[in-house]
């Protein structure tokens, strides 16, 4: 799965979206990108963020992988607000660089979230689903992990759904498995 990123947008680079992608990721076979350790501003109608970390971070991405997997934490029943200013920046590839954002059409996308308990609530899943349809992307799924009630590890049940989703991942066709 090297041809697959996961892009860790948490807070906390070593929290628990960390170790749900560790569990995930426990063969290293994915190359992981934190967003804390990048500098992304907010979408600025002028663009005035253009030189910050987000189009060279985009051009390596589109350039490098086939597959892209967000994980986040669930905070106040949404994306984190690393991940949904990274969204917001895709806008810079609708307008300001609109070649490079052609290109990740026929690309893979999936979503892993994560929160202390399993109460994800309905909708969540939305803007991946439909940013995925928006850019022309395959969207593969998506997984939700939480932890023992003393939140030190994640909840065994948990575990079977993250090793359903890897399973997803490494099969070569996505939609054979997804329809069943």
């Amino acid at each position: 799965m090297k041809n697959t990123v996961i892009i860790q947008a948490s807070s906390k680079s070593n929290g628990n979206t960390h170790k749900i992608i560790n569990y995930l990721n426990n063969n290293q076979a994915i190359d992981v990108i934190d967003l804390k350790t990048k500098n992304i501003g907010f979408f600025e109608y002028d663009f005035s963020n253009a030189d910050d970390d987000f189009i060279p971070l985009m051009e390596k991405i589109i350039h490098k992988y086939d597959t892209l997997i967000f994980a986040t934490p669930v905070y106040w029943y949404s994306m984190s607000a690393t991940l949904k200013t990274f969204f917001d920046r895709l806008s810079d590839l609708l307008h300001y660089k609109k070649d490079l954002g052609r290109q990740l059409r026929g690309k893979n996308m999936a979503m892993i979230s994560n929160s202390g308990a399993n109460d994800l609530r309905d909708g969540f899943e939305m803007p991946f689903i439909e940013s995925a349809k928006y850019l022309g992307m395959n969207y593969l799924g998506s997984t939700h992990a939480w932890f023992t009630e003393n939140g030190n590890d994640i909840h065994p049940d948990a575990k079977v759904k993250i090793n359903e989703f890897r399973n997803i991942l490494t099969t070569k066709n996505f939609k054979d498995v997804l329809t069943r």
